[in-house]
């Protein structure tokens, strides 16, 4: 018995001890983490901040209080909703979402205030290795994809956010053979040679509702597209929700359709 006591107690002991073991996280070429997956560790990375809009793809999750701790209470963080076409524009539809905190493994935009440089990144968390990405498609059939890079990624041929253009969150096309995303970082890309112009929307958390919120499901309503494109006319408000994943405009209220 008292063998058997030892053994857990020795197997308590080395996952506490395991949990506790710092992992220290690249975030330029990238840090394997399939070790990891699934175990709480004492987190670290020490992570480059522009002053403006970053991209952001984290392997653990953080509360807005650790957020807010590590980067100070003027940052914002917004994940991607919806995306909307006219012609070779595509509308890049942005969702406060600070309050939810970052999840493990989701692409982000995230505004910095403060002074550009190292911000450290400290939290005991689970770690985890899924694939990071968020694939949406516009009214107009175009599948758009936000990445988040856990290893250091070529950029040609994709979009991100340029040190030089970061004031708006502006995803801009990378032809650079010499470009790269450093890990935890965030891209998008789109299939095929088209090149498009990508602008970003900001949407405030509570901005956008769904349509079970302002109509009954029998109202008749006319439904555009946040570039003032009609998309429906005279459809039952109840079969709004079978038109493609995005933001739409109804009786002047943005609604969001998953």
């Amino acid at each position: 018995m008292k063998k058997l006591f030892c053994i857990i107690a020795m197997t308590a002991f080395a996952l506490t001890a395991w949990s506790q073991k710092p992992l220290n996280l690249s975030t330029y070429n990238g840090t394997s983490v399939d070790r990891y997956d699934g175990v709480q560790c004492d987190v670290t990375a020490n992570r480059y901040l522009y002053t403006g809009w970053n991209t952001i793809s984290l392997p653990f999750a953080m509360t807005e209080q650790e957020i807010d701790d590590a980067l100070g209470s003027g940052v914002k963080l917004e994940k991607l909703v919806g995306v909307t076409q006219q012609g070779t524009e595509i509308v890049l539809n942005f969702q406060d979402c600070k309050k939810e905190g970052i999840e493990a493994n989701k692409p982000y935009i995230l505004y910095y205030p403060g002074e550009t440089g190292t911000k450290k990144l400290h939290v005991n968390a689970t770690v985890a290795k899924n694939e990071s990405k968020v694939t949406l498609t516009t009214d107009c059939g175009v599948a758009v994809t936000m990445h988040g890079a856990a290893m250091k990624t070529d950029g040609k041929g994709l979009y991100g956010i340029l040190v030089i253009n970061n004031s708006d969150a502006n995803f801009t096309s990378i032809d650079n053979d010499k470009a790269f995303f450093y890990a935890t970082r965030c891209y998008i890309s789109i299939p095929g040679e088209q090149e498009f112009t990508l602008t970003p929307n900001h949407l405030g958390a509570g901005e956008v509702t769904s349509i079970n919120e302002i109509a009954a499901a029998s109202d008749i309503v006319d439904v555009y597209n946040v570039l003032g494109m009609r998309m429906a006319h005279n459809i039952k408000a109840g079969d709004v929700n079978n038109l493609a994943p995005g933001i739409y405009v109804v009786k002047g209220r943005k609604i969001l359709v998953k």
